[in-house]
């Protein structure tokens, strides 16, 4: 159950760290954004 997970996080929340720099997401992000994009669903 989603609740319960998010009632238990709350109790002690962390920040979320990110592993890589903005430039290396946001050129991933990118190329599945052309990829759906270019689908043509």
């Amino acid at each position: 159950d989603v609740r319960a997970w998010v009632n238990e996080w709350n109790t002690d929340p962390k920040p979320f760290v990110w592993t890589k720099p903005a430039d290396d997401i946001l050129e991933t992000l990118a190329g599945y954004c052309q990829r759906i994009n270019d689908s043509r669903h």
